[in-house]
């Protein structure tokens, strides 16, 4: 339950804060190719119930446009899925959304994988935030269904957000020099520590 009214308070403030933004890449969509602005796409949540996933639309004929780059490497692509959230498809915060054919193509077809599907896919995620292709990703969603809670959807919102604003490879690389640095700290701290014992 706490989930849930963490979810409806974000979006309903995603929502004030992200509408003109939407409005303004709705029109760039738009003006661009003069097509859908809007992609939908069966995906499969919980309990692997199939449900029509909502995106800003970032190719056309195969190709991802110019203004779908942008959207792709800021996350922005993903706004549209508030709506998911609302209707209770997905949460602000868990697994990736996959696909019936991705989840056949990853051998997560069979009752022994059902965990992966105990609870609903996220927005945003471990996945979504530091995967690199199909296997890591699938490892990162384990990890996520095993350690889930508020304080780590948090940290995931904010650095989301972050993607918003900065990228997803320059946010990447900002996170693993705030770790690197993390672990300076730490061999200098017991450096100090056996030189003063």
């Amino acid at each position: 339950m706490h989930r849930r009214w963490f979810d409806l308070v974000l979006v309903s403030g995603g929502i004030i804060v992200f509408t003109p933004v939407m409005v303004g890449l709705s029109a760039a969509i738009w003006w661009e190719d003069g097509g859908d602005v809007f992609f939908v796409q069966e995906r499969l949540g919980r309990h692997r119930r199939p449900f029509r996933i909502l995106k800003l639309r970032s190719m056309r004929d195969g190709e991802v446009t110019r203004v779908g780059r942008w959207i792709r490497a800021t996350g922005l692509d993903e706004v549209a899925q508030f709506r998911n959230v609302l209707r209770g498809e997905m949460r602000l915060v868990g697994p990736r959304p996959l696909t019936g054919d991705d989840v056949v193509r990853l051998g997560w077809d069979h009752a022994d994988a059902d965990h992966r599907f105990a609870v609903p896919p996220g927005i945003t995620g471990l996945a979504q935030v530091f995967g690199r292709g199909a296997r890591p990703s699938l490892a990162l969603d384990e990890a996520y269904i095993r350690n889930q809670s508020l304080r780590l959807d948090a940290e995931l919102v904010a650095i989301s957000f972050v993607v918003n604003a900065l990228g997803k490879a320059r946010t990447r690389r900002l996170l693993q020099v705030s770790a690197a640095q993390r672990l300076r700290a730490v061999r200098l701290a017991h450096t100090v520590l056996r030189s003063s014992s």
